[in-house]
């Protein structure tokens, strides 16, 4: 009986943890996402941000699942931070970031390794860029135009161009730039990050 009740107090203590880890690193990705910046050649209102590294670490440390519940949380947070300012950006936001962490948690907790993580990141990236681009043609570009009343993007001509000529290139190039400052950041803590991972499968 005693036995089982130590076993319940540290399944609770560790699942107490992980959840602590996880609200640590929303907050991070949260601070992150208010530093962004533009690209050349692009609208200035698409702007890079790093707010997806503490998901990619959170989904790698614990779970896929794990590094989506960070992208919820950081959006959940911005939007009571900001208010329903932008009612569609934020599941956008959601949507896109789910798109990329999910397939590097994945093929790591399946294979491990660099290999493993670059792969993550190459089909994350390619997801990412060509379904939400699909997306915004189809669904948030017309939402925008119908909240801000702006009958223009309503033609498919207008949303192609959109779309090709700034959402395509957009999360195509985020995706490359997050990936390769990712990429020796995860090579220089790997150890830790394997070693966190054994740790939440052996609580």
């Amino acid at each position: 009986m005693k036995e089982e009740i130590d076993v319940q107090r540290k399944n609770g203590s560790s699942k107490l943890t992980k959840m602590v880890v996880i609200a640590l690193l929303a907050a991070v990705s949260l601070v992150l996402f208010f530093i962004s910046f533009p690209l050349p050649l692009l609208p200035p209102y698409l702007k890079v941000d790093l707010s997806d590294v503490p998901a990619l670490l959170a989904g790698m440390i614990f779970s896929p699942i794990a590094g989506v519940l960070v992208v919820l949380l950081k959006n959940v947070m911005y939007f009571a931070f900001k208010g329903a300012t932008d009612p569609i950006g934020i599941p956008a936001n959601f949507i896109a970031g789910t798109l990329y962490v999910f397939p590097v948690a994945y093929l790591y907790h399946k294979y491990k390794g660099v290999k493993s993580v670059v792969v993550g990141l190459i089909i994350g990236t390619v997801a990412m860029a060509s379904i939400m681009s699909i997306l915004n043609y189809l669904i948030i570009l017309p939402a925008y135009s119908w909240v801000m009343g702006i009958d223009d993007w309503v033609s498919s001509t207008a949303k192609m161009a959109t779309v090709m000529g700034a959402i395509l290139p957009f999360n195509f190039l985020k995706g490359i730039i997050v990936s390769i400052l990712f990429i020796p950041m995860f090579m220089k803590l790997r150890q830790w990050i394997e070693q966190k991972r054994m740790q939440s499968l052996s609580s």
